[in-house]
């Protein structure tokens, strides 16, 4: 009994140190299986405590009188299946007839303290179906992605959404998009993921940053181009309206409009065309867009209204001709000048870091997304790193990039730099580089964000 009572301690002591410590491994230890009973042992109570269940049908009631057996009880969702992740737990329910996916996610807070989870999230699968994620701890606190996720081409993974799920930068989806995000508030890490994921790719990636290249440039073995000044960017920017034109007319003389032809295979955009002949998609990063927009005098006033159209041109007509747009900034708002507004319309896809001004997250989120308003201006200064990222389709989640340092973005760059593709439109910008360097060890990344 002495040796079974030390055993119990022992492991009691190892289970609230990991909680303490490492709470990824005692979800995977201990948590997991604690989780799945409570959730089935509650699951019937919690239901009808918090009015997800339905009275049960009237032929039971009525079968229940003829027999003079008890009044069944109501009903809650039928569990289709409890399935445990690393993070948390996935239930799917099959809902009953009257009960609609708006009540399950208007409860989620309840079943979060009934469950004793950390979150609960919700999402209509199809008609009928809905699934709901429950997080165990704060995986946001120390972001840890998964060692695999789903690769697709133009498609990269950037950070960790609360439910535990991985969140992709899909530009096949979403084009363009918007980052917006104050000093130290981790906008330049999640950039650097961005950069990370794009460079084992077959893709361009081209930069402008007037912070005379401090951000940028030190990745320029993976840069087919680079600007770090307003006047080159707008000879850079003039370039890629050049190539999109021609990328265009290619795509013209390509279509095979003939009788013979199925739909399918008419080409509208470079996705369409055979590999031999597809140009390489382009992204385009910005590192400061109010630096592009900013003027003190006639002549740069005439280079800012240059640059901005561009860039509308670009965010208008640049998707099928394989040209994306990542922005960011600080403040993104009629402030800055005519034009802003039109360009801020076309970038579809946003993400807040925090931010010094409600009126910054009106700017996000205002137009697409008004319940991530406030969401935004409650991210902490001391969590860095962490955003609300949304579309417009008015749905957002909050996510955090992982710590990348400024050497591991420098080294991935490196090792992938014969990926970087020589673009003749842009040769002029190209960076020069001397001789490859060789990969320094990176120092261990902090657990917090940065």
């Amino acid at each position: 009994m002495t040796a079974f009572t030390v055993a119990l301690v022992l492991v009691v002591a190892a289970a609230g140190l990991l909680r303490w410590r490492r709470p990824a491994w005692y979800w995977l230890a201990f948590g997991v299986t604690l989780a799945a009973l409570r959730v089935l042992v509650r699951y019937r109570s919690v239901m009808d405590a918090c009015g997800l269940t339905v009275p049960p049908a009237r032929w039971r009631l009525s079968l229940a009188r003829a027999t003079n057996r008890p009044i069944p009880e109501p009903r809650p969702p039928r569990i289709r299946r409890l399935r445990p992740t690393r993070t948390g737990l996935v239930l799917r329910l099959k809902l009953r007839p009257g009960q609609d996916v708006f009540d399950i996610a208007a409860a989620s807070d309840r079943l979060r303290h009934s469950f004793s989870m950390f979150g609960v999230t919700s999402r209509e699968v199809r008609s009928g179906v809905v699934e709901v994620r429950m997080t165990g701890y704060d995986v946001l606190k120390r972001v840890q992605m998964p060692a695999e996720t789903e690769t697709r081409a133009m498609r990269v993974p950037v950070a960790l959404r609360e439910d535990g799920s991985v969140h992709y930068r899909d530009y096949r989806a979403i084009p363009h998009a918007l980052t917006l995000g104050a000093t130290e508030s981790g906008k330049s890490v999640y950039q650097r993921n961005l950069v990370a994921g794009l460079a084992p790719l077959d893709v361009a990636l081209v930069g402008i940053d007037c912070k005379q290249g401090v951000e940028l440039f030190p990745l320029a073995r993976r840069f087919s181009a680079l600007a770090d000044s307003p006047d080159t960017a707008a000879e850079l920017l003039d370039a890629l309206v050049a190539r999109m034109a021609d990328v265009y007319r290619l795509i013209r003389t390509q279509q095979r409009i003939t009788v013979g032809v199925p739909d399918a295979e008419i080409a509208a955009d470079i996705w369409d065309l055979p590999d031999e002949l597809r140009p390489t998609p382009i992204v385009v990063l910005v590192d400061e867009v109010a630096e592009l927009a900013l003027y003190a005098t006639k002549e740069e006033e005439r280079r800012r209204d240059r640059i901005i159209t561009a860039l509308v041109r670009l965010a208008q007509l640049g998707r099928a001709a394989g040209i994306y747009l990542e922005i960011c900034g600080q403040r993104f708002g009629s402030e800055l000048g005519k034009g802003i507004t039109m360009l801020r319309a076309q970038l579809t896809g946003r993400t807040a870091h925090r931010l010094n001004d409600e009126t910054s997250a009106h700017m996000a989120f205002g137009d697409i997304a008004p319940d991530a308003v406030l969401a935004a201006i409650q991210i902490p200064a001391e969590l860095r790193g962490l955003a609300i990222a949304g579309d417009a389709s008015g749905g957002w989640h909050r996510i955090r990039a992982p710590h990348t340092s400024l050497r591991q973005a420098v080294n991935l760059c490196n090792r992938y730099a014969d990926r970087t593709p020589d673009l003749p439109e842009l040769a002029h910008f190209r960076p020069t580089t001397g001789t490859a360097t060789e990969l320094v060890p990176s120092a261990k990344a902090a657990p917090a964000t940065a």
